[in-house]
């Protein structure tokens, strides 16, 4: 359904640090900076991709919104979610474990305060 998600950051180095180590933990390579200083990273047929607002305001967090990061199991989601928090994350709501309908969820704040969680479904 998607070609593409990229999100606004207020500081490139930061942001790229903290989404190497979560790619790397799916094992995805490191972001790669395009000539306008975008970083794009690859992974499974789809691209993320960072960037400072080309209006020249602060980037700002989408309320409500989540992004999810499919992983191949329960112990790949952990990974990430360690990653993350290493990495300049901020570890929210209930912490990583199995939920309700038997997915395994892990939900982190990335540094600039988006909100990502790495899906495994089924949990086990």
């Amino acid at each position: 359904m998607f070609s593409h998600i990229m999100i606004g950051t207020n500081d490139m180095a930061r942001s790229k640090k903290f989404y190497d180590a979560l790619f790397a933990a799916m094992g995805a390579g490191t972001g790669v900076e395009d000539a306008r200083g975008r970083v794009a990273y690859s992974h499974n047929g789809g691209r993320f991709m960072l960037t400072k607002p080309i209006d020249g305001k602060s980037a700002t967090v989408l309320n409500g919104g989540t992004i999810g990061f499919q992983m191949k199991n329960a112990a790949q989601a952990e990974a990430w979610h360690k990653a993350g928090v290493t990495n300049g994350g901020t570890s929210i709501e209930d912490p990583p474990g199995v939920r309700p309908n038997g997915a395994y969820l892990a939900y982190i704040r990335d540094p600039d305060g988006h909100k990502l969680v790495g899906v495994a479904r089924p949990a086990g």
